[in-house]
């Protein structure tokens, strides 16, 4: 099993992404190529020891910026990281790809060398999402901001295969994210979505509203790509401000600061309950591959655990079971 890992995305450069794939190969009997600046990538792992850890370099010259328009990258950057990193895996020399780089970059990558599996419309962004029984799986959350009926409904269909390798359970519930859980709720894209999911054979589980997301309640949650991005940033931003607030709080008296020291452990527990870094990435499904995308904050620990669930994934055959999927008729 080999994973091509994009060395040189992400706002931290390469250090997180060799650092974890060198997590990862010590975790997992795995091989991972990294494609990036050969030079920069060779320095680095000497320092880290990582050269003899089942790491090889795929040289490319070209970065893609964080905040370069992704509509350039197939005209002028095919020799970038993350192209190259994709090259790799239409090509069968590589199994699957991590990049936590320029999503837009990483997304017209694969659409133009992986292609669309045949009969699915648009790709959806996958976010695993932390719940109170445990996790729950969003998409999409920005790969497709208009959508189709059709195109929500294969996305329901597509997160119930990711639903079944990521939380263990044949049959994951799955909810459509509106605005009550009636029926005859929503607009009319969200309303003849609920008809074709009903009539599927998945677990669908009718409506959620957004208080629900975090619930539990449903393990596979369906929107389009511009809710869902709102819905993410919305969270973690929410998240943020909390815990500032909180620790403003605790700062602000001697009593406080006593109290901090009773709730540490569960508070330490349930940052790492929420923390993205323990889910690793998203990835990129309705593409012929396994394509995850990762936070361009991304640690050393969060591109150690996307390149483990890519591996789980490819070896777990998610891309035949969706091929296979859409065309008994779900399309």
């Amino acid at each position: 099993m080999k994973i091509a890992v994009d060395a040189m995305g992400g706002d931290h450069g390469l250090s997180p992404n060799v650092e974890g794939a060198i997590q990862a190969t010590r975790e997992s009997s795995l091989s991972i190529i990294l494609v990036g600046d050969e030079p920069s990538l060779q320095s680095h792992l000497d320092k880290l020891g990582g050269t003899k850890a089942g790491i090889e370099i795929f040289h490319a010259p070209q970065v893609v910026d964080m905040h370069e328009s992704p509509a350039l990258i197939a005209r002028k950057k095919r020799d970038s990281s993350i192209w190259k990193a994709t090259e790799l895996v239409k090509n069968k020399q590589a199994d699957a790809l991590v990049s936590a780089g320029n999503t837009g970059a990483t997304m017209v990558s694969a659409f133009f060398l992986l292609g669309l599996i045949q009969g699915v419309e648009r790709p959806a962004i996958a976010a695993t999402l932390p719940t109170r029984q445990g996790k729950a799986i969003m998409l999409d959350v920005g790969a497709t901001v208009d959508c189709t009926a059709r195109q929500l409904f294969q996305f329901g269909i597509m997160g119930h295969e990711y639903g079944r390798h990521l939380l263990g359970t044949d049959r994951p519930r799955v909810g459509l994210l509106s605005i009550g859980e009636e029926d005859t709720k929503g607009n009319e894209v969200t309303k003849e979505t609920f008809k074709l999911l009903k009539d599927s054979p998945i677990n669908f589980i009718g409506n959620v509203e957004g208080r629900d997301v975090y619930s539990g309640n449903a393990d596979v949650i369906v929107t389009d790509g511009f809710i869902g991005n709102v819905a993410l940033k919305i969270s973690e931003g929410l998240a943020d401000a909390i815990k500032k607030m909180l620790m403003k709080e605790i700062a602000q008296s001697a009593l406080g600061r006593l109290s901090y020291l009773f709730v540490a452990g569960p508070l330490l527990r349930l940052r790492r309950k929420t923390d993205y870094a323990e889910f690793g990435g998203a990835p990129l499904l309705g593409v012929e591959g396994i394509s995850m995308i990762c936070h361009g904050r991304s640690s050393s620990k969060a591109i150690k655990n996307a390149i483990l669930r890519a591996q789980a994934l490819a070896e777990g055959g998610l891309i035949e079971e969706i091929r296979g999927d859409i065309a008994q008729g779900c399309r």
